[in-house]
């Protein structure tokens, strides 16, 4: 009998977005799945679609809005699967992945996680770019994220590391997760080919997250504070190798015409301002 998939979509206020989401999740070829929703407090418009949902699915779970962290992680902690696969309700799959994903981890039991290439869209599902993540190893990932949030994974994998960490609530656990499994020995696959599609919305959340980066990186730095000393000659190397790439992009900004003309002009406006 094939191993079942448990598929695990959390859902806020994303009403124009979770019908195609959940219909990628039913598209899959895979058939051994079980699908479950988790409505984070979402709003009437919302609600009303995931009500027309509801018989699609296996579960829908309802609870106050208290943030995808928590949602996920309840959503797993019903999951009857032993391989679960993370999907945002506004972003959605195409019909193979689960099926070779699958096929990859029972012929390597090493391989914890499977990713794969995935398309960026906006909200008008126009291809922006290709994104190809590497699967790095934990140490490489404090530094480059080396999967997407959207991945298949073994269900011990998130056992193991106690779940998603609900000290992350403002974004990037999926970063601290994945170093996390990465640490344990699980090794992550790519498949080369863009299977994942992500939409990029106005309200993404990755786009709020950037707000409190170095507050996320700090504490994700310290929380894994072993793999930098383990790695300290690197981890300087690639530190200072950071600090170099943001001051030739701090210098390329100080000289187009835009900056020069801007800061002409608040001095010129400073100087007029001390004459009133």
């Amino acid at each position: 009998m094939t191993s079942k998939v448990s598929i695990i979509i959390p859902c806020f206020n994303d009403a124009d977005y979770i019908e195609q989401s959940v219909q990628s999740a039913i598209d899959q070829t895979y058939k051994n799945k079980e699908i479950i929703v988790i409505d984070d407090g979402s709003d009437q418009k919302t609600k009303e679609v995931l009500k027309n949902i509801e018989p699609k699915i296996d579960k829908l779970i309802i609870q106050e809005n208290l943030g995808v962290v928590i949602a996920r992680n309840n959503g797993i902690e019903a999951a009857k699967g032993e391989f679960i696969l993370t999907l945002d309700s506004d972003d959605y799959f195409e019909p193979g992945f689960l099926e070779k994903s699958v096929k990859i981890m029972k012929e390597d039991h090493s391989i914890g996680m499977v990713t794969c290439w995935m398309s960026i869209k906006n909200e008008k599902d126009e291809v922006i770019r290709v994104d190809k993540p590497t699967g790095s190893p934990a140490f490489t990932a404090m530094f480059h994220n080396n999967a997407p949030a959207t991945l298949l994974y073994r269900k011990v994998c998130w056992e193991e590391v106690g779940g998603y960490d609900n000290n992350l609530l403002k974004g990037y656990e999926d970063w601290d997760f994945n170093i996390a499994v990465c640490k344990n020995g699980w090794k992550i696959h790519v498949i080369p080919e863009v299977l994942f599609n992500y939409r990029k919305t106005f309200f993404s959340r990755n786009k709020a997250a950037k707000n409190f980066y170095a507050e996320i990186r700090k504490y994700t730095y310290k929380k894994h504070k072993d793999l930098l000393v383990q790695n300290i000659d690197q981890s300087i190397d690639l530190l200072l190798n950071e600090i170099e790439t943001k001051n030739k992009e701090i210098t390329k900004l100080r000289n187009l015409k835009v900056y020069k003309f801007e800061k002409f002009f608040m001095k010129a406006f400073r100087k007029l301002k001390s004459y009133f």
